[in-house]
């Protein structure tokens, strides 16, 4: 066993878990939490977090995901979802130069155009108590994720219900966690119907559910 995953469930550590389940990838699994969801991370009990200093050794910028593939250390969730894809190859791989480039594009695409809106649908209609929510990112976020949803629904309609290639790959593990965020918003995914369709088959595929159950018995 090479590969450590370092992060808790609860975190973006998710797109990483999800891919070595699909590549059958055995590996360690280190928790980390998040130093803001501590009352005081630097209590001498305090779990291991982004900010303890045993970890910034893993990764000076004090975040999470991170692995260690045998001593080659990489951060960000989805670089790490390329970099391992490519390294273990199979059907989810990027299988040539123009493959690299489309799942690189994607994977940059759901970051830049979705994610921060996908997140305040997420925090702001479902996950936050009701006296934090704020109306006007939700307002925004609506205002602003039908377009980038109207071109993912073309892509999936013309590709066969998949990002790239005619058959399930890294891209569509890495753009399905970031439009997962915006699930809340039921009106966005009634008007994108292939990608309803798409992200559904994603979230039934056994490897999603086996990370899923283990971040649902993580404690919240």
């Amino acid at each position: 066993m090479t590969l450590t995953i370092y992060g808790c469930y609860r975190s973006r550590a998710t797109r990483n878990v999800w891919l070595a389940n699909e590549l059958g990838l055995a590996f360690k699994h280190v928790p980390v939490i998040q130093a803001y969801r501590l009352a005081d991370p630097s209590a001498p009990d305090a779990p291991l977090h982004t900010k303890s200093a045993d970890f910034l050794k893993v990764n000076p910028n004090g975040h999470i995901p991170s692995i260690d593939d045998d001593g080659f250390k990489l951060h960000e969730s989805l670089a790490i979802n390329l970099y391992l894809a490519r390294k273990h190859g199979g059907p989810l791989a990027q299988k040539d130069a123009k493959e690299e480039g489309l799942a690189v594009m994607w994977s940059l695409w759901a970051a830049t155009e979705c994610e921060t809106h996908a997140l305040n649908i997420q925090y702001h209609m479902a996950a936050y108590p009701p006296e934090k929510r704020d109306p006007k990112l939700v307002e925004a976020a609506l205002a602003a994720l039908p377009a980038p949803f109207a071109v993912l629904d073309k892509v999936l309609a013309e590709g066969g219900g998949f990002v790239m290639g005619g058959r399930f790959t890294v891209a569509d593990i890495n753009v399905a966690e970031i439009i997962r965020y915006a699930k809340p918003a039921t009106s966005l995914f009634d008007a994108a119907p292939h990608v309803k369709a798409w992200l559904d088959a994603c979230h039934a595929r056994p490897a999603f559910k086996a990370m899923w159950q283990a971040r649902e018995a993580e404690a919240a």
